[in-house]
This record gives C-alpha cells, structure tokens and sequence, in this order.
C-alpha cells in the first residue's frame, strides 16, 4: 500500500474530483518523462542462474521435507467458570462484551469458553502425538490439524504436570511419524529447527543451536532437564518439535524466558528421552510412576565443598534423609555427598533427583559417597514416590542476633507447633532475616530451625553463638525447613 500525504496552503478540502484529476494528470506526465529518460540507456544483460544446478547447496530444506509433515497444530478449548458474586470495576476496553450498570460494576458471566493454540509432534503412525500439558491443561475438547489440512479430534491419553508433558490419540492410520532420536547425544553447539505453529500463524521452521543442556532450576516445571536453544520459539510453538540436522526429534518445546514475551534467544525444550519414557508410562499404567531415594539433595557450592573436605565441587550434598526411606535403609546419612549413581558422576542436585525419578520403583542403584572425607559405596533399592507435602508458617520475631543481619530465639513449644514440627526438635528459629545480609544471599530464610553450626548441635541461642566464635570458614548451618533438613554456607 502505498501513502502519499498532500500539504495544501489553506485550510479546506479539494473536492474529490478534483484531487483525482490531479493525481491522474501527475501519474500520465510521470510516465512520458520516465519513458524519455529510460530510452538514452543501453539494453541490460542479466545472469541467469543454470535451472539444472539444483537447489542452494547450503540449506535445511531436506531437513524440514522429512520432518515438518510429523508438526501438527492443536487447538483446546475449555469452560472458566467465575467465582460466585465476582466483580470488579469495568475495564473500559471489556465493556462491549460485558454488561454494566449505572454504577459502574459489572458482572463475568458465570461460565466463558477459553481458547488456546500451540502445536504438537506425530509420534507413532496409529495416531499417538506428544504436546505439552500446558497446551491441552483442562481442555473439554481438542482439535488437531495435520499439515495437509486434514483436521481430526483428539482423546487425552494422559498428562505428566511435573514434566509438562502429554500424549493424544487421534483416530487415524498411516501418518507421517518423526524419527525419534536419542536426546542424551545432543552436545552444545549442535544445529537444531524448532518446528511449531508460533501466534497461530501456521507451520513455522526456525534455527538455531543448542545452546545449552541438563537446564534446571529454572521454577518452570518440577523436574526439569532442558535442552536449551536460541533457535526462535514463540507462544503456539509449545508442544512443537526441536530436530537435529538428521531430522530426529530432540525436544518437544516448552517454555522461553522473554521481556516482552516473545522469542529473545533462550527456549528451552523436554528432551525427547525424557517425553518418550513419560509416553511410555501413560502408555502403560495411565500414569507417571517416579522412583524415590529419600533424601533432600542440594547443590554443592565452593563454600559447602569447603566446608565437608570436597576436591571438588560437584556432586549432591544430602541436606535429609526421610524416615523409613530406601535411603536411610541403604545407610545414607546427612552430610554425605553423592558422589555416584550406577558408576555415572552426579554433578548437582538436579541431574540426581532428575535421574532417580525416571528410574523404576523396585530398581536397585549403587550410590558412591564422599563422608568425613572417605568414600564409600552404598546400595538402595527404590520405592515409588509418596504423594505428600508438607507446609509452615513463620516464627514469631525476636531480638537475639548471632549471625550479621540474622534476628533468632530459641525454639519453644509456640514455635514448634506453629511450624508444625515435631515435640522432640531441636534448635534456634531464624525469625528475621536482612535482604541485604550475606545470610539471605546464601539462602537462610524467617522459620528456618538451626540445629547445627559448623558441625556442633545447636540447642539454643547460646550454643549457636559459641559453634559460630572464631570461624574462619564460611559458617555451615544445618537448618529444618518445613519439616525437612538442608545446609547452609554463610
């Protein structure tokens, strides 16, 4: 479309006719000065490129020929019911939807229908197609659209929240399924496409690398192992397929982490081993069934590994140890650090909760441990995850100070009922903690218990105030948290 913007010297408008006379005369004396012009120049000699070369010798188009068929679109819908008596001042901009009255409320409707988009990967020929939960989460129905433009509607299999991972079945036969790769090979650096339905545009192929693996603790899923890519993902890519330069998936698309919500050059994606075990299971038992160990694991820091004798700083240190657990069947103590797991070096928290969890109950694991600077070698037979949680509520505040910007007092029965713990415990409650204060950049947080300060148990303000005299490392607090005991380094 093109603009053109007239400056008159007076106020007033030219009559219509008027300015297309104009616009009409100008655009025919234009063309008789351009053909004059033109015609003083000589004939132009273009280079054609030979048509049995091929196509570019650099490019991803076979790639995506052999994957993109297997990339569908899903659309969901579902009913939000509003809140019994719910209202609120009137957006201005909602007001053509919604009813007002003279006072300037309104009232929802009780029920209003939620749409979404995203996009998913076709996994087996029969039918089966792994998404992400979030795309289909509470969905009453579920469309999917294949790149022919067939559209078919979809049944639920089953969904893994905790790993934002579900599978559909749609009936049909003889569909274009993806090669499904082994994601435990993909190396930073790798060419990758993400594949999806970004802002509902249609199929989309983006590129980039792997910029990263093993990505957790990010707070976007419970058990994370992502892949991370700078390959562009938007909202409606979610569920899509991440491929290697083969064409095998990799990853299915989950999340990014943006500004101004769109792509910025940080996705992340389920790798494609974690997404096929948990469409397994669903397969199987309608269900995820996690392995569980029993224990509290936390990263070991520079100061932690000090403190314990490390070399190194890797491995999980175990911050508790549940009771009647298969770990503390095995033998495995607060304080220890895992080392190893079936021969394989654990390098953090993460990478052993993540690998345990996929494991099945009844597995058996050998465990390598650092204790009082020796290693040892322990073995635990793993049970199904318990299906609990546990909460609680901050202390009272209090006057004494033993570490700089930490306000405690000792543990009374007030204390221990408030925070839910047991009669028997044992400690010094962190009732206040400066934001500024090396203390809340290591972690220690209000309704943290302390019951042991560099080793040596802590019973009341007294003792914590002589195991923290002349400490020349940084301070180890071993602190109950909502029922479950992990380290700090201050």
């Amino acid at each position: 479309m093109r603009r053109i913007d007239m400056n008159f010297p007076r106020a007033g408008k030219l009559p219509a006719a008027a300015l297309s006379l104009v616009l009409a005369a100008g655009g025919a004396f234009a063309a008789v000065v351009a053909h004059r012009a033109l015609s003083s120049f000589p004939p132009a000699t273009v280079r054609l490129a030979n048509p049995n070369e091929g196509p570019s010798r650099n490019t991803y188009a076979p790639i995506v020929k052999k994957a993109l068929p297997s990339v569908v679109n899903i659309s969901s819908s579902r009913v939000v019911r509003t809140p019994a008596g719910f209202s609120g001042q009137m957006d201005p901009m909602f007001r053509q939807f919604f009813g007002e009255d003279f006072g300037g409320r309104f009232n929802i409707p009780k029920e209003r229908r939620e749409q979404s988009l995203g996009s998913g990967v076709i996994v087996s020929p029969n039918g089966y197609i792994l998404t992400n939960n979030h795309v289909i989460d509470g969905a009453t129905d579920i469309r999917v659209t294949m790149g022919d433009k067939r559209e078919f509607k979809a049944v639920l299999v089953g969904s893994d929240a905790k790993t934002d991972v579900a599978l559909l079945k749609v009936d049909a036969a003889d569909l274009p399924a993806i090669t499904v790769g082994d994601s435990s090979k993909v190396q930073v650096g790798d060419v990758v496409l993400a594949m999806g339905n970004p802002f509902g545009v249609g199929q989309t192929v983006t590129m980039g690398i792997v910029s990263a693996t093993g990505r957790g603790g990010l707070g976007i899923e419970d058990y994370e192992d992502f892949i991370q890519t700078d390959a562009p993902i938007n909202p409606g890519n979610s569920g899509g397929a991440l491929v290697n330069d083969r064409g095998e998936l990799v990853g299915i698309n989950t999340a990014i982490i943006s500004r101004a919500g769109g792509s910025q050059g940080v996705g992340f994606a389920v790798p494609s081993g974690l997404a096929h075990q948990v469409m397994d299971d669903l397969l199987k038992d309608g269900k995820v069934t996690r392995a569980y160990l029993g224990i509290v694991p936390q990263n070991v820091t520079p100061a932690i590994a000090r403190s314990f004798g490390a070399k190194q700083n890797r491995g999980a240190l175990v911050g508790d140890v549940s009771p009647n657990s298969p770990a503390q069947r095995a033998g495995v103590q607060t304080g220890d650090i895992i080392l190893e797991v079936n021969g394989k070096t654990v390098e953090d928290s993460n990478q052993l909760r993540n690998g345990i969890s996929m494991m099945r109950p009844g597995s058996t694991v050998q465990l390598k441990v650092l204790r009082n600077g020796s290693e040892r070698e322990l073995t635990a037979k793993l049970d199904a995850f318990p299906d609990k949680t546990t909460q609680a509520k901050l202390g009272k505040e209090g006057p004494h100070s033993a570490l700089d910007g930490v306000t405690t007092e000792n543990l009374d029965a007030g204390a221990r009922a408030q925070l839910r713990l047991p009669a028997n415990t044992q400690g010094v409650v962190v009732t206040g903690v400066d934001a500024a204060s090396k203390a809340a950049e290591s972690g220690l947080q209000p309704g943290d218990v302390i019951q042991q300060a560099n080793h040596k148990p802590v019973k009341n303000t007294e003792d914590l105030a002589n195991a923290l005299k002349n400490s020349a490392n940084p301070n180890l607090l071993l602190v109950n948290r909502h029922g479950m005991t992990l380290f700090v380094a201050v």
